[in-house]
């Protein structure tokens, strides 16, 4: 299964996007560790492997200059811990 095809049979993570022929790997990832339940965080996993997925989060949760990330950070806080043991 491809990225595209996953996220077009979930829509309720790709509700608020116009363009889901185009969405990113990184905005897949945000989308999906923030929204989606943990059969979704597996199957990312599956598709884009799971350094990727760790390198894409570890990347895209840093604070920017202006002190902002779209991770909410309960999944800030998950994810660091889950990536470092699994990744």
């Amino acid at each position: 299964m491809t990225l595209e095809k996953f996220l077009k049979s979930k829509p309720y993570l790709t509700w608020y996007i116009a363009d889901k022929k185009n969405i990113s790997p990184a905005v897949a990832v945000e989308m999906i560790l923030n929204y989606g339940n943990w059969q979704d965080v597996k199957q990312l996993i599956k598709i884009l492997g799971i350094k990727k997925v760790a390198e894409i989060f570890k990347e895209k949760s840093k604070k920017s200059k202006i002190g902002r990330t779209n991770y909410r950070p309960e999944v800030t806080n998950y994810f660091n811990l889950y990536f470092k043991k699994y990744a």
